[in-house]
Formats: structure tokens, sequence, C-alpha cells
């Protein structure tokens, strides 16, 4: 069987280009949409996060800014940075790159954001509507898969699809979505007994709990659509040449770079057996953040009845 390779980046390039048509449309109407991305510390996979989401959103035309924090900065002032953005008319989305430092309460930050501008789609009550099947701000990553399997041709309903991870930024409201979509879903995670087994009855995997080739052979059943969100580091050479082969670029890229990505997915074991298969990188990566630039449209269409 050939598996085909799904272009995460060409997905992104189409929900990009007509963001960017949405956006030319409200700017005739007298509305720029706005979004600011909230980054406390200095992670630096945060920080390269946060730089590809402002560079994205200008290309697209869409008005953003980065709110820089230092790493100590406390509970109570990042909600009071939160509060002024919530009254600020002209920001209407509001993203706080996660993981945040260990002192600041995660859970009472994104409370503090108001659902309307919640373009993350992670307070309370838009994970309420997203359950109820109302339109809503949902979580970009989960959004990015699902018109990824539309615009690819991808059976979703009546398929059995089976999440692996439970986390509220993918795994459930990957689920709901897929839920949504006339899918029958199984939702496995650590505790889940015989994992393989039962990642052997998908007809779509998804992959999102971070443990890098976790989903191996034995894991897929044939014909399956293989959605891989991990995204892992290895640096190891050894490592590289077993995942990879010895003549792999990645392994070059480890010598180079001293380091490498992989997925939660093998990177060699569905090809032949899966039909599809997002690859690591340039899968599932790109369409959070085309994703994102959709949410923060959709929030300022919202916010103001267009």
């Amino acid at each position: 069987m050939n598996t085909r390779i799904l272009d995460g980046k060409k997905t992104a390039a189409a929900i990009q280009a007509e963001a960017r048509e949405e956006l030319q449309a409200l700017k005739t109407q007298g509305l720029v949409p706005g979004l600011t991305v909230v980054l406390v510390g200095d992670n630096p996979a945060s920080q390269v996060y946060v730089r590809n989401k402002i560079r994205t959103c200008e290309e697209v035309g869409l008005k953003s800014e980065a709110v820089r924090l230092p790493a100590s900065t406390s509970t109570e002032e990042l909600l009071e940075v939160i509060r002024k953005l919530n009254e600020n008319e002209e920001v209407d989305g509001i993203l706080v790159q996660l993981p945040l430092p260990g002192q600041i309460e995660e859970e009472e930050i994104l409370e503090a954001i108001r659902p309307d501008k919640d373009v993350d789609g992670l307070h309370a009550c838009n994970t309420g509507r997203l359950c109820q099947g109302k339109p809503v701000l949902a979580p970009c990553t989960p959004m990015g898969i699902m018109e990824m399997l539309r615009r690819e041709e991808i059976p979703i309903s009546g398929s059995h699809a089976v999440v692996i991870g439970r986390s509220n930024l993918v795994g459930k409201p990957m689920a709901l979505l897929l839920l949504h979509a006339h899918a029958t879903v199984t939702v496995c995670h650590s505790r889940t007994r015989d994992l393989a087994g039962m990642c052997r009855t998908a007809d779509i995997l998804v992959a999102a709990v971070g443990r890098p080739a976790l989903v191996t052979r034995e894991y897929i059943k044939e014909g399956a659509v293989i959605v891989d969100v991990g995204t892992n580091v290895i640096k190891e050479e050894e490592e590289a040449i077993r995942l990879f082969g010895a003549a792999s670029p990645r392994v070059i890229k480890i010598r180079e770079k001293g380091y490498t990505l992989i997925g939660d997915v093998h990177p060699r074991d569905p090809l032949g057996l899966a039909s599809a298969l997002t690859p690591v990188p340039g899968g599932v990566g790109p369409l959070t953040i085309a994703h994102l630039i959709k949410n923060a449209v959709t929030a300022c269409r919202l916010r103001r009845g267009r």
C-alpha cells in the first residue's frame, strides 16, 4: 500500500489565504482584528512559537503584538495584564503561551481571559459550548486537524477514531470534534489496557501524548489514517539511527544542530501500512498557527456582530 503523506503546510497555506481574504473584507468595513500573544519567561521553544505566530499574522495582515514578561512574573501580575487586554476593544484575541513558569496558577490565568477573546479555546465556557456542539472558539490544533481531514477528503462520518491522549488542549477537544463529525470515538491514555490492540481498531488514529515513537507497527490497522500531533526532541545520534535509519538526513541534522524532531508515531513503521500519515515536522504544526489566525478573525466577527 502506498502511504499518502498529508502536507500540513499546504492545508495551512489554504487556510491562511482564506483568512487573508476575510481580513481584507473586514478592513473595507473599518474593522482591523487584533491578536495579542503573552509570553512569560524565556523558554526557548516558546520564544520560537511566539515569533512564528507573530510573523505569520503579519504575513496575512492580522494586527498582532507580543507582550513579553519576565520569568519572575506572579499570578497577580499576569492577571493584571490580562485584565487590561480584556478591556482593550482593539484586542479581539488573547493567547497566553503555555507552559507558564511554575509559580503561576495556569488554570486561574486561562479562566481570566474573556471567553469571546479566548483564541486558544481553553476557557471553561468555550469548552462547555464545544461539548454541546455550539459555535465556539475551539482549540487550534484539533480544529486544524479537522480542516485537514476534510480538505484531504478523508471519511470521518461512520469511521472509528482513536485518540491517544486526554489533554484539554488536544485530546479532549479532538475527541469532541470527531464525535460531532459523526465518528465513533475512543479516547486512550496511560491507563488504557492493551493500548496497541485498541489502536489497531482505528480507521483514524490521532497520537497526542508527547512520547517519541510510541506508535509502532503493532498499533496500526492496515489502511488507517495516522495523525501525529507529537513534537519531541531527540539529541542522541544512536537513537536517531535506530528510528530513522543511518542514511536519514535526520542523523545529519543531529550532527549539525545537536537535535532533531520526532513525533509520537514511529517515522518508518506506518509506511506501506497506513493509507495516510502526517509527518513531523510539516504536518500538524503549521495547521495550529493557521487556525489561530482563523480563530482571531472569528473572534472579531462574533464580538462585533459581523
